[in-house]
């Protein structure tokens, strides 16, 4: 994503290859204090995290914003659960689907577009270990006709 205005702070690899990515939304995150300094730093994880829908209102879990170095009593919890900014509507299409066997909120990626941070979630359905290995020999086969094709067109 390397559109005007921009700035990428953490990506979730993990999350294509754990889960088929159906489709993808984009939210605001509502931050306190020194944890924007924090994200604007590049101090945040979203490896093992994921959002859910509670009363009407979506959190993400297990986002990690590490403690900004020069903030002192006005830090939060690391792992605090963060609130998301979505339209009513989306959350009604989410939460409908969330009911559903299979499906999970998972957090894809975390950016500031036009200096306001925002996170960008994929409503996925779990992905069984033999899409995994198929996936994983995609990648290599591909990778392998490339080298072939770079070797041949030297």
């Amino acid at each position: 994503m390397a559109k005007e205005g921009m700035k990428l702070v953490a990506n979730n690899k993990k999350a294509y290859h754990d889960f088929f990515i159906e489709e993808k939304y984009e939210a605001g995150i509502v931050l306190h204090g020194t944890e924007v300094k924090s994200l604007r730093m590049g101090k945040c994880s979203i490896k093992e995290s994921h959002a859910r829908i509670e009363n009407g209102e979506a959190f993400v879990y297990g986002m990690n914003i590490s403690p900004y170095e020069k903030g002192n009593i006005f830090n939060r919890d690391p792992l605090r659960p963060k609130k998301m900014l979505l339209h009513k509507q989306e959350i009604m299409k989410l939460n409908g689907k969330l009911t559903e066997k299979g499906y999970a909120l998972v957090p894809l990626q975390v950016y500031f577009k036009d200096g306001r941070a925002k996170v960008e979630l994929g409503l996925a359905k779990g992905k069984k270990l033999y899409d995994k290995r198929d996936a994983i020999a995609k990648k290599d086969m591909k990778r392998e006709t490339e080298r072939e094709f770079k070797i041949r067109n030297l």
